[in-house]
């Protein structure tokens, strides 16, 4: 019988010396930072995951702290973080790419399931010891999931204000975005943000609970509701911001200097009254809500798409929560208009999509095509097509 082949494209811990591809990354440095920060703050296990502040889909570079730390570059996982140990936790979608990914420095655990990031917890952190995380990178099902593992074992689950990720990372982290953030032309628009708002405060007079206001984290929230678009993360026309929306003022959260003319024109279009939107600065969200709650108001919230750090500076006797807010579900319903943009956009696809068949056809058995040109084929063909911002995620293309 033949020997099994050894595989030169995923690492090998166990060979002597361990054997790594070229495409892994060499995280020492970097773990040895992060240590350092561990332990002048006494943490003894830090918990990273791969989202945003938004509970994202897609992520940013400036966000992709999981994948700078780890050379990982999948969409999904997990990471845990000890003085002496390291792990990854993700999907089998990832375990091949992560074993080409990975440096011997990380343990790849081929599952997500919560309660196995806990039971590894257990193993490694002394009772006694504390398991911290950033609260803005946490769903609060999550943090509950993470609450309930660590529970009654003695270990404490300690919420940081600042990231340790983002210390290590210094100024070798990239930028946040400064393109220009748009209003949507006239034509695309199902109806105008004022009617939208407005909307939205008669479902608030409505509820039975009656809620003063309403918190959006979720990015196509806010870009929805004020008919405004940017390109912070790639392939998601969204930009970074947090709206709060009471019965009688409004505030967006929003690096301002970043708005287009047209879009704080818009914005301002009902100032001074109800439909005047107030702009703040994004990082001034958790100081405005704390001021807000403490005042007699019930603020009304989506927990899909809410940190566990907002959540948790509202009292709990003062908070509306539902799997989405209104604007979510408001938005999941077209109008006639918007039904018929989508259709026409579906067409102008197809029309790429044939072109690219047809392409295909005559290309394929003279050999002068593989996946990759064929993806980038595609994506020149749907840019060709009027209006088109790019494709929605990155040409899945394979064959065979």
């Amino acid at each position: 019988p033949q020997a099994p082949s050894i595989r030169n494209d995923i690492r090998n811990c166990s060979a002597d010396p361990p054997y790594l591809p070229p495409t892994a990354t060499n995280t020492t440095a970097r773990l040895a930072s992060l240590r350092d920060i561990m332990r002048t703050n006494g943490v003894h296990a830090y918990i990273v995951p791969s989202t945003d502040a938004h509970m994202s889909e897609y992520i940013s570079e400036r966000d992709a702290r999981l994948g700078w730390l780890t050379g990982f570059t999948g969409s999904a996982g997990t990471v845990v973080v000890t003085q002496d140990k390291a792990a990854l936790w993700t999907d089998s979608r990832y375990w091949t790419q992560a074993d080409r990914e990975l440096d011997c420095n990380w343990e790849l655990q081929r599952t997500t399931a919560i309660e196995s990031i806990g039971m590894w917890i257990l193993k490694v952190v002394p009772a006694e010891g504390n398991v911290s995380l950033d609260p803005f990178l946490f769903s609060i099902d999550t943090w509950n999931s993470y609450s309930r593992a660590l529970h009654g074992s003695g270990r404490t689950l300690l919420p940081l204000e600042t990231n340790l990720v983002d210390q290590a990372w210094g100024d070798q982290r990239p930028l946040p975005s400064s393109s220009e953030i748009y209003s949507l032309p006239a034509e695309f628009i199902g109806s105008s943000w004022q009617e939208k708002v407005a909307g939205i405060r008669q479902r608030m007079e409505q509820h039975v609970r009656h809620p003063t206001a309403v918190l959006l984290s979720g990015l196509e929230e806010t870009a929805w509701l004020f008919n405004l678009r940017g390109d912070d993360i790639p392939y998601n026309p969204v930009f970074y911001s947090y709206t709060l929306l009471t019965n009688t003022a409004i505030s967006l959260f929003v690096e301002q200097s970043r708005l287009s003319a047209a879009a704080r024109q818009s914005l301002h279009s009902g100032c001074p009254g109800p439909l005047c939107v107030e702009l703040q600065e994004y990082g001034q969200v958790s100081a405005h809500l704390r001021r807000y709650t403490q005042g007699n108001v019930t603020v009304w919230l989506g927990t899909e798409y809410t940190t566990y750090g907002l959540y948790r500076i509202i009292p709990q006797e003062k908070l509306l929560e539902e799997n989405y807010s209104p604007v979510m579900t408001a938005k999941a319903v077209k109008n006639a208009q918007e039904q018929e943009m989508l259709r026409a956009a579906h067409v102008r696809d197809a029309v790429a999509v044939i072109q690219y068949l047809l392409w295909l056809e005559k290309t394929v058995p003279q050999g002068q095509v593989d996946e990759f040109s064929g993806a980038q084929h595609i994506n020149a063909l749907r840019w060709a097509q009027e209006h088109s911002r790019g494709p929605s995620f990155q040409s899945i293309s394979a064959s065979g």
